[in-house]
């Protein structure tokens, strides 16, 4: 049985999907998913044809979202590492702390979880070469030499 509702942010445009909504989402669409109502169920799929999915750690990260939205990107990256002790897998954790680690000065801190996050997975490197939280740090010969 399926219950609940959520709200999708694509791009920043606001969506309500009421039980049983697919959404369709292109690649491109920067995009953010929120349960509204409690035992709400999301099911993401996605993928590269041809390529094994790789899980990112977003659920981990998730809860962190809030700091990282408030702008408290100390606390955010503190909670992080933290998160990272138990998932050190999940190279979106890293991505993600490191992004945090960029905007609050931290540029040793990030530089490393950024390299951890590059080699779980490669495309993380493309991604931060455009990536404003990166814009503290992009002039660091390390993170230059990181992201090509």
């Amino acid at each position: 049985m399926q219950s609940g509702r959520a709200r999708f942010e694509l791009d920043g445009e606001p969506l309500q999907a009421p039980v049983g909504t697919l959404v369709f989402v292109p690649p491109d669409v920067k995009r953010t998913a929120f349960a509204e109502e409690p035992g709400t169920t999301l099911i993401a799929l996605g993928g590269t044809a041809g390529k094994a999915y790789e899980p990112a750690g977003f659920e981990v990260w998730a809860p962190l979202g809030p700091l990282y939205n408030a702008g408290e990107y100390a606390q955010a990256a503190d909670r992080g590492r933290e998160l990272i002790k138990a998932h050190p897998e999940y190279h979106g954790l890293l991505y993600n702390v490191a992004c945090c680690e960029s905007l609050a000065g931290r540029t040793a801190d990030a530089i490393e979880h950024l390299r951890l996050a590059i080699e779980r997975s490669p495309s993380s490197a493309s991604l931060a070469a455009k990536d404003p939280d990166f814009d503290p740090i992009r002039d660091d010969p390390a993170f230059k030499e990181l992201v090509g």
